[in-house]
């Protein structure tokens, strides 16, 4: 059984709109989880960095420091944290190193993301009938999910309502003004049935964590996090994904039903015993989707559990606590990070909004990302 590793220092900037480079996020962000860890640059033995811009993150030792470590970069679209995470641990089983450092960030201009068929592997027929554009996806897919599973609409609007409501008491969310059910309903349609404040933004921002392995976390944090799992997977025939929407006849498979189940069964954990979640919600479908995909709740019951309140900071699975992607914005290379960083400062009990109460000691993070991948992670205070 291999050495556990643990997160030892978390930082992350505010998510929003940034006139800097892409960089200055990062260096931020790495500063600030080497002084939550109390080390410094030099004390670092392995890093990753992961973007989905065109800079190369490991120019960031020009910044940090050139102490000669070896500097891995990634780039697996909306996957990158999670991927980015995974290298990073397994970078210092595999070296026998103590210490890893990893960072994601982006900045990212205003509007949809324009990403180029050809980028993908796609003809340029494709990017010609609109089906670049993700929301036409993204709508296409929850569309024929409420259908078939008899979920109404208005769940939709619970979503977005949730989601800024968290928002509004976290000092990095991006938007951070309280959305009604009514008033997620009623905005602007960008692709029925999503609307306004159903979708997330391109925006910027920047998330770095400090990993250590065994006893060593305990010489660095009072309450180091156990990173129980981390799983990735790709997508399988039978799967509709983003750039990659086509659905093959039989069994319906998904890059997060797969992630997910690995997560779970490597760490040991059911997903009933997880306390607080973070998952890929990119509009407010997603969300609902994800919620049953990564098998937190049955298929078709996410519209009771959001009527009861189960998802909300005091009921039975508080989800996507900092606001999620809806109200953070997604700087592509963070997202997945922000996820693992929110859960860690809620296991620690010191959360930088609404705390979830009772001391939770068991935490989940999904990401998904284009053009079928999904990455997992349990989050433990168990065992310490």
């Amino acid at each position: 059984m291999s050495e556990p590793i643990y997160i030892v220092g978390a930082a992350r900037t505010t998510f929003g709109r940034f006139d800097g480079e892409d960089n200055d996020l990062a260096e931020e962000a790495v500063r600030g989880a080497l002084a939550d860890a109390g080390v410094t640059w030099s004390d670092i033995h392995f890093a990753v960095g992961g973007t989905n811009g065109e800079t190369k993150p490991d120019n960031l030792v020009s910044r940090l420091g050139l102490t000669g470590l070896p500097f891995v970069t990634v780039k697996n679209g909306c996957a990158t944290g999670g991927v980015a995470l995974m290298t990073a641990r397994n970078g210092l089983l595999a070296e026998g190193r103590d210490l890893a450092c990893v960072v994601g960030y982006d900045n990212h201009a205003r509007g949809a993301f324009n990403a180029s068929p050809a980028r993908y592997g796609i003809g340029d027929w494709y990017g010609q009938t609109g089906m670049m554009v993700t929301t036409s996806y993204f709508a296409l897919k929850i569309q024929r999910y409420l259908h078939e599973h008899g979920i109404d609409p208005r769940t939709l609007g619970y979503a977005s309502e949730k989601a800024f409501a968290y928002a509004a008491d976290h000092p990095y969310a991006w938007r951070r003004k309280p959305v009604s059910v009514d008033e997620a309903m009623d905005a602007d349609m960008i692709n029925d049935p999503l609307t306004r404040f159903m979708f997330c933004s391109p925006d910027a921002g920047a998330v770095s964590l400090v990993l250590a392995r065994g006893s060593r976390a305990f010489d660095l944090c009072d309450r180091p996090v156990r990173l129980a799992s981390v799983e990735l997977r790709g997508r399988r025939p039978g799967s509709f994904e983003v750039f990659s929407t086509w659905l093959s006849p039989g069994e319906r498979t998904s890059p997060s039903i797969d992630a997910a189940k690995a997560a779970f069964d490597s760490a040991g954990i059911r997903p009933a015993d997880v306390q607080v979640a973070q998952l890929q919600d990119t509009e407010s479908g997603a969300e609902i989707i994800h919620l049953a995909e990564t098998g937190l709740v049955e298929h078709g019951a996410q519209a009771e559990g959001y009527l009861n309140g189960d998802f909300l900071i005091d009921g039975r699975l508080p989800v996507n606590t900092d606001g999620g992607l809806l109200a953070n914005g997604e700087p592509v290379g963070a997202s997945g990070l922000r996820q693992v960083h929110e859960v860690v400062r809620q296991l620690q009990g010191r959360a930088d909004g609404q705390q979830v109460p009772g001391g939770p000691s068991i935490g989940f993070t999904h990401v998904y990302g284009a053009p079928g991948i999904s990455a997992c992670t349990v989050l433990t205070t168990e065992g310490e």
